[in-house]
Protein backbone atom coordinates (compact mmCIF):
# COMPACT_ATOMS: atom_id res chain seq x y z
CA UNK A 1 0.00 0.00 0.00
CA UNK A 2 1.13 3.40 -1.24
CA UNK A 3 2.67 5.31 2.21
CA UNK A 4 0.07 8.62 2.88
CA UNK A 5 2.87 11.56 3.96
CA UNK A 6 -0.74 14.49 3.52
CA UNK A 7 -3.90 14.74 4.04
CA UNK A 8 -5.87 17.70 2.05
CA UNK A 9 -9.18 18.11 4.52
CA UNK A 10 -12.40 19.01 2.19
CA UNK A 11 -15.20 17.36 4.02
CA UNK A 12 -16.33 15.14 1.26
CA UNK A 13 -13.29 12.98 0.30
CA UNK A 14 -11.85 11.00 3.55
CA UNK A 15 -10.48 7.79 2.85
CA UNK A 16 -10.26 5.21 6.03
CA UNK A 17 -6.53 4.63 4.83
CA UNK A 18 -6.15 8.76 5.26
CA UNK A 19 -7.31 8.24 9.01
CA UNK A 20 -5.07 5.93 9.79
CA UNK A 21 -2.11 7.53 8.12
CA UNK A 22 -2.64 10.66 10.36
CA UNK A 23 -3.87 8.72 13.33
CA UNK A 24 -0.46 6.51 13.70
CA UNK A 25 1.89 7.71 11.22
CA UNK A 26 1.41 11.47 11.56
CA UNK A 27 1.09 12.19 8.18
CA UNK A 28 0.21 16.49 7.64
CA UNK A 29 -2.96 17.59 7.45
CA UNK A 30 -4.01 20.45 5.48
CA UNK A 31 -6.98 22.59 4.99
CA UNK A 32 -8.27 22.53 1.33
CA UNK A 33 -8.68 25.64 -0.36
CA UNK A 34 -12.21 26.41 -0.25
CA UNK A 35 -12.87 24.72 3.55
CA UNK A 36 -12.34 27.90 5.01
CA UNK A 37 -14.51 29.81 2.91
CA UNK A 38 -17.33 27.29 2.76
CA UNK A 39 -16.64 27.78 6.81
CA UNK A 40 -16.67 31.59 6.97
CA UNK A 41 -19.86 31.69 4.45
CA UNK A 42 -21.57 29.49 7.13
CA UNK A 43 -20.83 31.21 10.21
CA UNK A 44 -21.86 34.56 8.35
CA UNK A 45 -25.68 32.81 7.45
CA UNK A 46 -25.63 31.46 11.17
CA UNK A 47 -24.86 34.92 12.81
CA UNK A 48 -27.47 36.87 10.07
CA UNK A 49 -30.17 34.76 11.98
CA UNK A 50 -28.62 35.40 15.46
CA UNK A 51 -28.67 38.80 14.99
CA UNK A 52 -32.41 38.18 13.80
CA UNK A 53 -32.91 36.29 16.91
CA UNK A 54 -34.75 33.67 15.70
CA UNK A 55 -35.21 30.71 17.88
CA UNK A 56 -32.68 27.85 16.71
CA UNK A 57 -31.74 24.98 18.35
CA UNK A 58 -28.42 24.81 20.64
CA UNK A 59 -27.91 28.42 19.45
CA UNK A 60 -30.58 30.40 21.01
CA UNK A 61 -31.89 27.54 23.32
CA UNK A 62 -30.84 25.07 25.16
CA UNK A 63 -29.55 21.42 25.23
CA UNK A 64 -31.97 18.30 25.08
CA UNK A 65 -35.23 18.56 27.68
CA UNK A 66 -33.99 22.47 27.36
CA UNK A 67 -34.60 23.10 23.97
CA UNK A 68 -37.57 24.82 24.78
CA UNK A 69 -36.00 27.50 27.59
CA UNK A 70 -35.18 30.34 25.12
CA UNK A 71 -31.49 31.57 25.60
CA UNK A 72 -30.91 35.27 24.83
CA UNK A 73 -28.09 35.65 21.89
CA UNK A 74 -26.02 37.87 24.51
CA UNK A 75 -25.36 34.80 26.42
CA UNK A 76 -24.76 32.43 23.59
CA UNK A 77 -21.20 32.38 24.31
CA UNK A 78 -21.88 31.61 27.56
CA UNK A 79 -23.95 28.89 26.79
CA UNK A 80 -21.35 27.11 24.46
CA UNK A 81 -18.45 27.20 26.87
CA UNK A 82 -21.19 25.80 30.18
CA UNK A 83 -22.04 22.77 26.86
CA UNK A 84 -18.87 22.09 26.90
CA UNK A 85 -17.80 21.85 30.92
CA UNK A 86 -20.64 19.83 31.51
CA UNK A 87 -20.84 17.79 29.42
CA UNK A 88 -17.23 16.59 29.98
CA UNK A 89 -18.58 13.38 31.92
CA UNK A 90 -16.26 10.85 30.46
CA UNK A 91 -15.04 7.49 32.61
CA UNK A 92 -13.24 4.77 32.14
CA UNK A 93 -9.40 4.83 30.95
CA UNK A 94 -7.99 7.77 28.84
CA UNK A 95 -8.29 6.60 24.85
CA UNK A 96 -5.36 5.67 23.10
CA UNK A 97 -3.49 8.40 21.19
CA UNK A 98 -4.33 7.27 17.51
CA UNK A 99 -7.97 6.83 19.01
CA UNK A 100 -8.00 10.37 19.79
CA UNK A 101 -6.33 11.63 16.65
CA UNK A 102 -8.73 9.72 14.34
CA UNK A 103 -11.53 11.58 16.23
CA UNK A 104 -9.98 14.72 15.58
CA UNK A 105 -9.20 14.06 12.24
CA UNK A 106 -13.19 12.76 11.51
CA UNK A 107 -14.51 16.28 13.38
CA UNK A 108 -12.25 18.48 11.37
CA UNK A 109 -13.49 16.42 7.87
CA UNK A 110 -16.81 17.54 8.86
CA UNK A 111 -16.15 21.27 9.86
CA UNK A 112 -14.39 22.11 6.51
CA UNK A 113 -17.76 21.38 4.93
CA UNK A 114 -19.28 24.90 6.34
CA UNK A 115 -22.16 23.66 7.65
CA UNK A 116 -21.38 23.69 11.32
CA UNK A 117 -21.60 27.06 11.65
CA UNK A 118 -18.22 27.76 13.27
CA UNK A 119 -15.75 29.77 12.54
CA UNK A 120 -12.48 28.53 10.24
CA UNK A 121 -10.48 28.84 13.25
CA UNK A 122 -12.09 25.77 15.35
CA UNK A 123 -11.25 23.98 11.65
CA UNK A 124 -7.82 25.13 11.88
CA UNK A 125 -7.24 25.03 15.58
CA UNK A 126 -8.10 20.94 15.29
CA UNK A 127 -5.51 20.60 12.58
CA UNK A 128 -2.83 22.67 14.23
CA UNK A 129 -3.00 20.50 16.92
CA UNK A 130 -2.78 17.05 14.96
CA UNK A 131 -0.05 18.73 13.44
CA UNK A 132 2.18 19.34 16.44
CA UNK A 133 0.85 15.91 18.43
CA UNK A 134 -1.18 17.51 20.99
CA UNK A 135 -4.30 15.21 21.70
CA UNK A 136 -6.46 15.70 24.52
CA UNK A 137 -6.66 13.20 27.00
CA UNK A 138 -10.36 11.50 26.20
CA UNK A 139 -11.91 8.89 28.58
CA UNK A 140 -13.11 6.18 26.32
CA UNK A 141 -16.64 5.48 28.42
CA UNK A 142 -19.47 7.57 28.87
CA UNK A 143 -21.55 8.24 25.55
CA UNK A 144 -24.75 6.56 24.67
CA UNK A 145 -23.74 7.55 20.60
CA UNK A 146 -26.74 9.47 19.91
CA UNK A 147 -26.55 13.60 20.32
CA UNK A 148 -23.54 12.57 19.19
CA UNK A 149 -20.45 11.49 21.20
CA UNK A 150 -21.23 14.10 23.92
CA UNK A 151 -19.04 13.20 26.87
CA UNK A 152 -15.48 12.35 24.58
CA UNK A 153 -15.70 15.45 22.62
CA UNK A 154 -16.34 17.38 25.43
CA UNK A 155 -13.31 16.69 26.44
CA UNK A 156 -11.80 16.64 22.88
CA UNK A 157 -12.04 20.39 22.73
CA UNK A 158 -11.11 20.81 26.78
CA UNK A 159 -7.26 21.45 25.89
CA UNK A 160 -8.63 24.08 22.89
CA UNK A 161 -10.41 26.42 25.93
CA UNK A 162 -7.50 26.27 28.25
CA UNK A 163 -9.18 23.59 30.35
CA UNK A 164 -8.56 19.55 30.72
CA UNK A 165 -5.84 17.73 29.96
CA UNK A 166 -3.86 16.93 27.32
CA UNK A 167 -0.71 14.60 26.00
CA UNK A 168 1.76 16.74 24.09
CA UNK A 169 4.27 14.69 21.75
CA UNK A 170 3.28 11.59 23.99
CA UNK A 171 3.46 13.35 27.66
CA UNK A 172 0.21 14.03 29.66
CA UNK A 173 -0.12 17.63 31.43
CA UNK A 174 -2.65 20.01 31.80
CA UNK A 175 -4.46 20.93 28.40
CA UNK A 176 -3.54 25.01 28.79
CA UNK A 177 0.05 23.89 29.22
CA UNK A 178 0.05 21.47 26.16
CA UNK A 179 -1.45 24.47 24.13
CA UNK A 180 0.72 26.84 25.31
CA UNK A 181 4.13 24.46 24.54
CA UNK A 182 2.49 23.75 20.97
CA UNK A 183 2.10 27.54 20.66
CA UNK A 184 -1.72 27.15 19.72
CA UNK A 185 -3.68 29.84 20.78
CA UNK A 186 -6.75 29.38 22.74
CA UNK A 187 -10.59 29.59 21.65
CA UNK A 188 -12.89 31.33 23.35
CA UNK A 189 -16.25 29.72 22.07
CA UNK A 190 -18.98 31.78 20.22
CA UNK A 191 -22.64 30.70 19.19
CA UNK A 192 -23.23 27.24 18.18
CA UNK A 193 -19.60 26.02 18.20
CA UNK A 194 -19.23 23.96 21.46
CA UNK A 195 -22.35 22.38 19.88
CA UNK A 196 -20.38 22.48 16.03
CA UNK A 197 -17.56 20.47 18.01
CA UNK A 198 -18.99 17.71 19.86
CA UNK A 199 -22.84 17.07 18.15
CA UNK A 200 -21.84 14.17 16.07
CA UNK A 201 -20.78 10.36 16.69
CA UNK A 202 -17.19 11.36 15.72
CA UNK A 203 -15.66 9.46 18.60
CA UNK A 204 -17.29 5.86 17.18
CA UNK A 205 -16.28 6.99 13.53
CA UNK A 206 -12.58 7.98 14.14
CA UNK A 207 -12.50 4.40 16.32
CA UNK A 208 -14.14 2.54 14.04
CA UNK A 209 -12.22 3.51 11.03
CA UNK A 210 -9.26 1.98 12.35
CA UNK A 211 -10.87 -0.76 13.51
CA UNK A 212 -11.77 -1.32 10.23
CA UNK A 213 -8.23 -0.73 8.80
CA UNK A 214 -6.99 -3.61 10.86
CA UNK A 215 -10.28 -5.63 10.32
CA UNK A 216 -9.34 -5.62 6.93
CA UNK A 217 -5.67 -6.48 7.32
CA UNK A 218 -6.92 -9.33 9.75
CA UNK A 219 -8.54 -10.56 6.64
CA UNK A 220 -5.66 -10.84 5.21
CA UNK A 221 -4.15 -12.57 8.06
CA UNK A 222 -6.37 -15.17 8.30
CA UNK A 223 -6.12 -16.12 4.35
CA UNK A 224 -2.63 -16.55 5.10
CA UNK A 225 -2.90 -18.79 8.31
CA UNK A 226 -5.86 -20.92 6.61
CA UNK A 227 -3.68 -21.51 3.61
CA UNK A 228 -0.71 -22.50 5.74
CA UNK A 229 -2.79 -25.22 7.97
CA UNK A 230 -4.70 -26.50 4.19
CA UNK A 231 -0.39 -27.14 3.35
CA UNK A 232 -0.24 -28.81 6.81
CA UNK A 233 -3.33 -30.98 6.32
CA UNK A 234 -2.67 -31.40 2.72
CA UNK A 235 -6.33 -30.20 1.83
CA UNK A 236 -8.38 -31.18 -1.22
CA UNK A 237 -7.34 -28.73 -3.47
CA UNK A 238 -10.48 -28.96 -5.98
CA UNK A 239 -12.75 -27.06 -3.40
CA UNK A 240 -10.47 -23.74 -4.54
CA UNK A 241 -11.46 -23.77 -8.06
CA UNK A 242 -12.29 -20.83 -9.50
CA UNK A 243 -15.61 -22.47 -10.98
CA UNK A 244 -17.06 -23.01 -7.69
CA UNK A 245 -16.74 -19.87 -6.50
CA UNK A 246 -17.99 -18.21 -9.90
CA UNK A 247 -20.99 -20.27 -9.47
CA UNK A 248 -21.94 -19.09 -6.05
CA UNK A 249 -21.44 -15.68 -7.34
CA UNK A 250 -20.70 -13.70 -4.24
CA UNK A 251 -17.41 -11.47 -4.62
CA UNK A 252 -16.24 -11.86 -1.65
CA UNK A 253 -15.77 -15.95 -1.65
CA UNK A 254 -14.24 -15.14 -4.90
CA UNK A 255 -11.59 -13.29 -3.54
CA UNK A 256 -10.48 -15.49 -0.91
CA UNK A 257 -10.53 -18.65 -2.87
CA UNK A 258 -8.50 -16.54 -5.75
CA UNK A 259 -6.12 -15.46 -2.68
CA UNK A 260 -5.86 -19.24 -0.86
CA UNK A 261 -4.79 -20.48 -4.38
CA UNK A 262 -2.47 -17.21 -4.44
CA UNK A 263 -0.74 -17.86 -1.17
CA UNK A 264 -0.56 -21.87 -2.47
CA UNK A 265 1.02 -21.65 -5.74
CA UNK A 266 4.09 -24.33 -6.50
CA UNK A 267 3.41 -25.66 -3.36
CA UNK A 268 5.53 -29.36 -3.69
CA UNK A 269 3.42 -30.53 -0.24
CA UNK A 270 -0.24 -30.43 -2.52
CA UNK A 271 1.90 -31.67 -5.45
CA UNK A 272 0.27 -35.27 -5.13
CA UNK A 273 -2.81 -36.64 -5.45
CA UNK A 274 -5.43 -35.82 -2.44
CA UNK A 275 -5.89 -39.01 0.22
CA UNK A 276 -9.62 -38.02 0.38
CA UNK A 277 -12.70 -36.93 -1.18
CA UNK A 278 -13.43 -33.80 0.74
CA UNK A 279 -12.28 -31.82 3.44
CA UNK A 280 -14.41 -30.82 6.49
CA UNK A 281 -16.55 -27.89 5.98
CA UNK A 282 -14.04 -26.01 8.27
CA UNK A 283 -11.18 -26.52 5.61
CA UNK A 284 -13.81 -27.17 2.18
CA UNK A 285 -15.81 -24.22 3.01
CA UNK A 286 -13.15 -21.83 3.59
CA UNK A 287 -13.54 -19.60 1.00
CA UNK A 288 -17.08 -19.31 1.79
CA UNK A 289 -16.89 -18.59 5.64
CA UNK A 290 -13.56 -15.91 4.83
CA UNK A 291 -15.53 -14.52 1.68
CA UNK A 292 -18.46 -13.95 3.84
CA UNK A 293 -16.71 -11.65 6.35
CA UNK A 294 -15.03 -9.86 3.44
CA UNK A 295 -18.03 -9.03 2.39
CA UNK A 296 -19.35 -7.67 5.44
CA UNK A 297 -16.19 -5.64 5.37
CA UNK A 298 -16.84 -3.88 1.99
CA UNK A 299 -20.30 -3.18 3.50
CA UNK A 300 -19.05 -1.50 6.72
CA UNK A 301 -16.19 0.19 4.53
CA UNK A 302 -18.51 1.90 2.24
CA UNK A 303 -20.54 3.07 5.61
CA UNK A 304 -17.83 4.60 6.95
CA UNK A 305 -16.65 6.22 4.60
CA UNK A 306 -20.24 7.75 3.80
CA UNK A 307 -20.15 8.86 7.64
CA UNK A 308 -16.91 10.32 7.66
CA UNK A 309 -17.61 12.54 4.83
CA UNK A 310 -21.05 13.47 6.33
CA UNK A 311 -22.87 16.49 7.99
CA UNK A 312 -23.14 15.14 11.76
CA UNK A 313 -24.38 17.93 13.58
CA UNK A 314 -27.56 19.89 14.86
CA UNK A 315 -28.26 22.43 13.82
CA UNK A 316 -27.06 22.17 10.15
CA UNK A 317 -26.01 25.39 8.43
CA UNK A 318 -27.09 25.48 4.42
CA UNK A 319 -24.50 27.70 2.31
CA UNK A 320 -26.94 28.00 -1.00
CA UNK A 321 -30.40 28.43 0.81
CA UNK A 322 -29.37 30.17 3.71
CA UNK A 323 -31.10 27.87 5.83
CA UNK A 324 -30.53 26.58 9.23
CA UNK A 325 -32.13 23.47 10.01
CA UNK A 326 -32.74 21.41 12.96
CA UNK A 327 -32.48 17.11 12.18
CA UNK A 328 -31.06 14.27 13.92
CA UNK A 329 -27.90 14.08 11.84
CA UNK A 330 -26.05 13.55 14.84
CA UNK A 331 -27.63 10.17 15.81
CA UNK A 332 -25.35 7.19 15.45
CA UNK A 333 -27.16 4.35 13.95
CA UNK A 334 -26.05 4.37 10.28
CA UNK A 335 -21.82 3.24 12.16
CA UNK A 336 -23.50 1.53 15.10
CA UNK A 337 -25.35 -1.31 12.61
CA UNK A 338 -21.78 -1.80 10.41
CA UNK A 339 -19.73 -1.92 13.77
CA UNK A 340 -22.30 -4.43 15.32
CA UNK A 341 -21.44 -6.42 11.99
CA UNK A 342 -17.80 -5.98 12.13
CA UNK A 343 -17.19 -7.44 15.67
CA UNK A 344 -19.18 -10.58 14.28
CA UNK A 345 -17.14 -10.42 10.91
CA UNK A 346 -13.91 -10.52 12.50
CA UNK A 347 -15.24 -12.89 15.70
CA UNK A 348 -15.44 -15.01 12.43
CA UNK A 349 -11.91 -15.17 11.55
CA UNK A 350 -11.11 -16.40 15.03
CA UNK A 351 -14.13 -18.56 15.93
CA UNK A 352 -12.69 -20.67 11.86
CA UNK A 353 -8.65 -20.04 13.13
CA UNK A 354 -9.31 -22.06 16.65
CA UNK A 355 -11.47 -24.82 14.42
CA UNK A 356 -9.22 -25.30 11.71
CA UNK A 357 -6.15 -25.57 15.38
CA UNK A 358 -8.11 -28.41 16.49
CA UNK A 359 -7.71 -30.41 12.49
CA UNK A 360 -4.29 -30.06 12.75
CA UNK A 361 -3.81 -30.67 16.60
CA UNK A 362 -6.31 -33.84 16.38
CA UNK A 363 -4.33 -36.85 14.48
CA UNK A 364 -7.84 -38.60 13.97
CA UNK A 365 -8.51 -35.27 11.64
CA UNK A 366 -5.53 -34.91 10.28
CA UNK A 367 -4.55 -38.69 9.77
CA UNK A 368 -1.21 -37.05 8.81
CA UNK A 369 -0.04 -35.00 11.43
CA UNK A 370 1.25 -36.23 15.08
CA UNK A 371 -1.00 -35.74 17.90
CA UNK A 372 -0.44 -31.80 19.32
CA UNK A 373 2.17 -31.56 16.57
CA UNK A 374 4.77 -32.81 18.77
CA UNK A 375 7.87 -35.78 18.40
CA UNK A 376 7.42 -38.27 22.00
CA UNK A 377 4.13 -37.06 23.00
CA UNK A 378 2.80 -38.24 26.25
CA UNK A 379 6.06 -37.39 27.67
CA UNK A 380 5.49 -33.86 25.99
CA UNK A 381 1.88 -32.52 25.63
CA UNK A 382 2.94 -30.16 22.51
CA UNK A 383 1.03 -27.83 21.57
CA UNK A 384 -2.35 -28.98 23.37
CA UNK A 385 -2.63 -25.57 25.14
CA UNK A 386 -2.30 -23.02 22.51
CA UNK A 387 -5.65 -23.82 21.38
CA UNK A 388 -6.98 -24.14 24.73
CA UNK A 389 -5.89 -20.25 24.58
CA UNK A 390 -7.66 -19.55 21.34
CA UNK A 391 -10.62 -21.28 22.77
CA UNK A 392 -10.91 -18.94 25.70
CA UNK A 393 -10.49 -16.57 23.33
CA UNK A 394 -12.99 -17.22 20.68
CA UNK A 395 -15.61 -17.86 24.12
CA UNK A 396 -14.59 -13.90 25.31
CA UNK A 397 -15.01 -12.50 21.47
CA UNK A 398 -18.59 -14.63 21.91
CA UNK A 399 -19.64 -12.87 24.62
CA UNK A 400 -18.52 -9.14 23.29
CA UNK A 401 -20.42 -9.70 20.13
CA UNK A 402 -24.04 -9.35 22.01
CA UNK A 403 -25.13 -6.19 20.31
CA UNK A 404 -25.64 -3.35 22.04
CA UNK A 405 -27.82 -1.84 19.14
CA UNK A 406 -30.69 -3.72 20.11
CA UNK A 407 -30.65 -2.35 23.78
CA UNK A 408 -31.29 1.02 23.63
CA UNK A 409 -31.91 3.07 27.32
CA UNK A 410 -33.58 6.88 26.88
CA UNK A 411 -32.02 9.44 28.70
CA UNK A 412 -32.52 13.36 28.89
CA UNK A 413 -35.87 13.07 30.28
CA UNK A 414 -37.10 11.05 27.43
CA UNK A 415 -36.24 13.72 24.53
CA UNK A 416 -33.43 11.57 23.84
CA UNK A 417 -35.25 7.88 23.81
CA UNK A 418 -34.08 5.95 21.28
CA UNK A 419 -29.99 5.58 21.59
CA UNK A 420 -27.64 4.33 19.54
CA UNK A 421 -25.07 2.71 21.97
CA UNK A 422 -22.55 2.69 19.03
CA UNK A 423 -19.52 3.88 20.96
CA UNK A 424 -19.60 0.59 23.73
CA UNK A 425 -19.74 -1.39 19.91
CA UNK A 426 -16.72 0.10 18.91
CA UNK A 427 -15.02 -0.21 22.35
CA UNK A 428 -15.64 -3.85 22.25
CA UNK A 429 -14.28 -4.68 18.93
CA UNK A 430 -10.81 -2.83 20.40
CA UNK A 431 -10.58 -6.31 22.55
CA UNK A 432 -12.26 -8.75 19.78
CA UNK A 433 -9.17 -7.14 17.35
CA UNK A 434 -6.67 -8.43 19.99
CA UNK A 435 -8.53 -11.41 21.12
CA UNK A 436 -8.34 -12.41 17.08
CA UNK A 437 -5.03 -11.90 16.67
CA UNK A 438 -3.96 -13.74 19.08
CA UNK A 439 -5.57 -16.86 17.98
CA UNK A 440 -4.46 -16.15 14.36
CA UNK A 441 -0.88 -16.01 15.87
CA UNK A 442 -1.53 -19.51 17.44
CA UNK A 443 -2.67 -20.95 14.24
CA UNK A 444 0.46 -19.68 12.73
CA UNK A 445 2.79 -21.27 15.01
CA UNK A 446 0.97 -24.59 14.52
CA UNK A 447 1.42 -24.20 11.21
CA UNK A 448 4.51 -24.14 10.87
CA UNK A 449 5.13 -26.61 13.04
CA UNK A 450 3.52 -28.56 11.20
CA UNK A 451 4.35 -27.59 7.94
CA UNK A 452 8.33 -29.27 9.73
CA UNK A 453 7.09 -32.85 9.47
CA UNK A 454 6.31 -32.33 5.66
CA UNK A 455 10.37 -33.98 4.93
CA UNK A 456 11.53 -31.59 3.09
CA UNK A 457 8.23 -30.64 0.71
CA UNK A 458 8.38 -26.95 0.32
CA UNK A 459 4.73 -25.10 1.12
CA UNK A 460 3.82 -22.29 -1.97
CA UNK A 461 5.61 -19.45 -2.18
CA UNK A 462 3.22 -17.10 0.02
CA UNK A 463 3.12 -19.54 2.87
CA UNK A 464 7.14 -20.43 2.14
CA UNK A 465 7.64 -16.86 2.99
CA UNK A 466 5.23 -16.22 5.75
CA UNK A 467 7.13 -19.48 7.12
CA UNK A 468 10.46 -18.31 6.78
CA UNK A 469 9.50 -14.56 8.73
CA UNK A 470 8.08 -16.71 11.98
CA UNK A 471 11.10 -18.59 11.82
CA UNK A 472 13.22 -16.30 11.89
CA UNK A 473 11.14 -15.57 15.52
CA UNK A 474 9.82 -18.97 16.91
CA UNK A 475 11.90 -21.95 16.27
CA UNK A 476 10.70 -25.73 15.64
CA UNK A 477 9.73 -27.20 18.99
CA UNK A 478 11.01 -30.97 19.62
CA UNK A 479 10.00 -30.97 23.20
CA UNK A 480 8.41 -29.08 25.74
CA UNK A 481 9.06 -25.43 26.37
CA UNK A 482 7.28 -21.55 27.52
CA UNK A 483 5.55 -20.52 24.47
CA UNK A 484 3.47 -17.32 25.63
CA UNK A 485 6.81 -15.88 23.95
CA UNK A 486 6.39 -17.29 21.44
CA UNK A 487 2.79 -16.69 20.79
CA UNK A 488 3.24 -13.13 21.49
CA UNK A 489 6.29 -12.73 18.72
CA UNK A 490 4.34 -13.52 16.06
CA UNK A 491 1.59 -11.18 17.65
CA UNK A 492 4.18 -8.56 17.20
CA UNK A 493 4.70 -9.41 13.25
CA UNK A 494 0.53 -9.40 12.59
CA UNK A 495 -0.26 -5.88 14.82
CA UNK A 496 3.09 -4.45 12.85
CA UNK A 497 1.31 -5.33 9.69
CA UNK A 498 5.45 -6.91 8.83
CA UNK A 499 4.02 -10.43 7.96
CA UNK A 500 1.17 -8.99 5.54
CA UNK A 501 3.98 -7.19 4.09
CA UNK A 502 6.57 -9.48 3.61
CA UNK A 503 4.05 -12.06 2.00
CA UNK A 504 2.60 -9.71 -0.59
CA UNK A 505 6.25 -8.53 -1.29
CA UNK A 506 7.18 -12.02 -2.47
CA UNK A 507 3.79 -12.74 -4.41
CA UNK A 508 2.35 -9.58 -4.89
CA UNK A 509 -1.09 -7.79 -3.31
CA UNK A 510 -3.83 -10.07 -1.81
CA UNK A 511 -6.85 -9.02 -3.98
CA UNK A 512 -9.63 -7.46 -1.91
CA UNK A 513 -13.42 -7.10 -3.36
CA UNK A 514 -14.25 -4.23 -5.12
CA UNK A 515 -17.15 -1.74 -4.22
CA UNK A 516 -19.41 -1.07 -7.57
CA UNK A 517 -21.96 1.33 -5.13
CA UNK A 518 -20.90 4.67 -4.42
CA UNK A 519 -22.30 6.49 -2.05
CA UNK A 520 -24.94 9.54 -2.57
Amino acid sequence: MKKVNKVVLTGRNLTIEQIKAVARDYAIVEIGKDAAKKSKKGYDILQEKINNKEKIYGVTTGFGEFSQVFIDPEKAAQLQLNLILSHSTGIGDPAREDIVRATMLCRANYLASGMSGGRPILLETLVEMLNKKVAPMILEQGSVGSSGDLAPLAMMVLPMIGEGEAFYKGIRMPGRLAMKKAWIPLLKLQAKEGLALINGDTFMAGMGSLELYDALQLAKISEIACAMTMESIEVVFQALDEKIAKARRFNGQIIAAKNLRMLMKQSEILAAPPQRVQDAYSIRCAPVILGASREALLWIKRQFETEINAAQDNPLVFIDTKEVLSGGNFHGQPICMPLETMAQAIQEYANSSEIRQERMNNPYYSKILPAFLIESGGLNSGFMMPQYASAALVNENKILCYPGIVDSIPVSAGQEDDCSMGTNAALKILRIIRNTRYVLAIELMLGCQALDFKKGKKPGKGILAAYQLIREKVPYIKKDRIMYTMVKDIFDLIESEKLVSIVEKTIGPLSEPMDLIKPL
